[in-house]
């Protein structure tokens, strides 16, 4: 629950990896900070299965559970939340106001943004329509509803690899389509993709059309070979898009500086080019895009938004 018209002392954008370690260090040095969760709680991690990667977790841990450890964490030492979304920005006063939901105004002396990115999709015809209709950017989401079927998912790197191979817990068949001649996983990821007998890649394609049969559920898809300029029909019962994400910086746009694809631009550590306004995480990083770097990125931020907060006294 929001208390509007009270001053914060920092506000936090995003519930992601960024974001909840954030809140956890502005906690621990009692700020109560306010956490934003938006749209999507717990970031990406929230679709993320096993990480394997986070130092501390041997045998890896489920992301949900990994991002439902470090709420509880930065709720345990007084952070609080709120479902509301961050939709505008004023820096024209000494302090930062927020606007939530396209109502409310919030005001903060400290902010750190932590809003993450979000899925990217193709473009094609039909396609907000088809999400949840046989379309979709998350096999931890909705894997588990095309089971015995064959699916797609389209993409290279390590997202599109770590999607199918996870599918292949349920799908009869998983079509790993990719524009280039070889993935741009990493190795190991790479590696376990083409020793997965249900997966078969198929190179220098693109998905030109979705087709979908009399109930509008996907039931097919028109592929195109980037070099033969062939088309052909690829039958599947649902497609999952992991072709990368976009920075979530519409609510900051022409107040906090970017770089041409809208990454938010950071000066030192987690400093922006405005006194008060911090950034964390995946916004940012169009580069590392891992946990532990969010994590990284969301404790400096909080250091610094202390250190500033402690210079206004």
């Amino acid at each position: 629950m929001l208390l509007f018209g009270l001053m914060e002392k920092v506000i936090i954008i995003g519930s992601g990896c960024a974001g909840l370690t954030a809140a956890i260090y502005a906690a621990r040095a009692n700020l109560s900070p306010l956490v934003l969760e938006g749209r999507q709680p717990g970031g990406q991690l929230s679709t993320t299965t096993l990480v394997e990667n986070f130092p501390g977790f041997p045998e890896g841990i489920d992301g949900p559970q990994l991002v439902l450890n470090m709420h509880k964490q930065a709720e345990h030492f007084g952070a609080r939340f709120s479902y509301a979304e961050a939709t505008g920005l004023d820096l024209t006063n000494e302090h930062v106001r927020l606007q939530v939901d396209d109502e409310d105004w919030l005001e903060t002396q400290a902010l750190i943004v932590a809003s993450g990115a979000s899925a990217r999709w193709l473009g094609l015809e039909n396609e907000e329509k088809l999400i949840g209709h046989g379309l979709t950017s998350c096999a931890t989401c909705d894997g588990a509803f095309y089971r015995n079927v064959p699916v797609c998912v389209i993409g290279g790197g390590d997202s599109a690899a770590e999607e199918a191979l996870f599918l292949t817990r349920f799908a009869s068949k998983v079509y790993l389509i990719h524009r280039r001649d070889r993935l741009r996983a990493s190795k190991i990821m790479a590696d376990r993709v083409m020793a997965c007998e249900l997966i078969e890649p198929i190179w220098n394609t693109t998905v030109t059309k979705y087709l979908t049969d009399e109930k509008g559920e996907m039931c097919a898809v028109m592929l195109r070979n980037v070099e033969t300029k062939e088309d052909r029909q690829l039958e599947v019962a649902c497609v999952f898009v992991a072709i990368g994400h976009d920075p979530n910086t519409k609510a900051f746009a022409g107040k906090l500086e970017t770089d041409p694809d809208g990454y938010l631009l950071v000066r030192h550590l987690a400093e922006s080019k405005h006194p008060g306004v911090f950034i964390a995480g995946d916004v940012a990083d169009r580069v590392y895009k891992q946990a532990i770097t969010a994590a990284g990125s969301g404790c400096a931020a909080a250091m610094e938004a202390e250190r500033y907060l402690s210079g206004l006294h």
